[in-house]
């Protein structure tokens, strides 16, 4: 579903967001995915983070303008399913998911998006049962957007959020108001053509309970098109650091490390992550 509107409340500030934090990690991971032609898609995903292991098995099957999605996770017995339909409506996406055993733990959401405004209604069916929506308006190059969750039962709001977006070719950045106005998270992201592609970025969030202020600063840098590099970053001295290297066209290698730099006694965390796709 294109649309040549404002993109969702949950894509404003995402492109930083994902180069501060998508991929980094210190457990063990091995992920192994396929795709047919007639639509069929396997992913299987073993896990190892200390002394405990987990996986999962994933299958997405897409026909026409349906999706389903079906996850198992061995560690907690669950099966995830999700259910997309795009267009049943004109520039609209229906989405259904649910778990088993814990059938009551389901959602209904509904995507509308438009040339100046885009509305997003979920409908969560737990035993607190909540209702979430957003709205967003303006343009792809600015939008301005706000998301909450209402609780039926207790008839109060857990959460709203507030937010502002400018972006343009080769930068974009984001003004968020979360926790119920409790934090404020400013995002700037700038591709440079120095990095071959890559982009700098840079974070700065504000609690006000606690008075708390974190910069986050990180960049990531295409050595060639096989290997990406990023590193990011904060002012209280976590440092973390990825590469990810294409060994052929179907597999790629991704090693990830994070450390304290401000501690006596450094205690480096590495992960390595493998993607095989035969």
């Amino acid at each position: 579903m294109a649309t040549k509107g404002p993109s969702l409340f949950t894509d404003i500030g995402k492109k930083a967001k994902d180069l501060l934090n998508k991929d980094y990690g210190s457990d063990l991971k091995f992920t192994i995915s396929s795709k047919s032609d007639p639509g069929l898609a396997l992913r299987s995903t073993v896990a190892k983070k200390g002394s405990l292991s987990s996986g999962d098995i994933g299958a997405r099957y897409k026909h026409k303008n349906a999706a389903l999605d079906v996850k198992v996770d061995t560690a907690s017995n669950q099966v995830s399913t999700t259910f997309t339909v795009t267009d049943i409506l004109p520039s609209t996406k229906t989405i259904a998911s649910l778990k088993f055993p814990d059938y009551k733990s389901g959602k209904l959401e509904v995507q509308y998006l438009n040339e100046h405004a885009t509305f997003t209604t979920a409908v969560r069916f737990n035993q607190s049962p909540s209702v979430d929506f957003s709205a967003t308006f303006g343009t792809p190059s600015i939008a301005f957007g706000a998301e909450a969750r209402y609780l039926t039962a207790s008839g109060n709001f857990a959460k709203y959020n507030a937010g502002v977006s400018l972006a343009k070719p080769d930068s974009t950045a984001s003004v968020i108001l979360a926790d119920k106005g409790d934090s404020l998270r400013v995002s700037y992201l700038h591709h440079l053509k120095k990095l071959n592609g890559g982009a700098v970025v840079g974070e700065v969030s504000r609690r006000f309970s606690s008075n708390e202020n974190t910069l986050t600063v990180g960049c990531s840098y295409v050595v060639d098109h096989h290997t990406v590099v990023k590193t990011k970053l904060n002012n209280h001295g976590n440092l973390g650091a990825l590469l990810r290297h294409k060994l052929t066209h179907k597999s790629s290698l991704t090693i990830s490390g994070a450390f304290d730099t401000k501690a006596l006694e450094k205690n480096p965390k590495f992960g390595l992550a493998l993607s095989l796709k035969p």
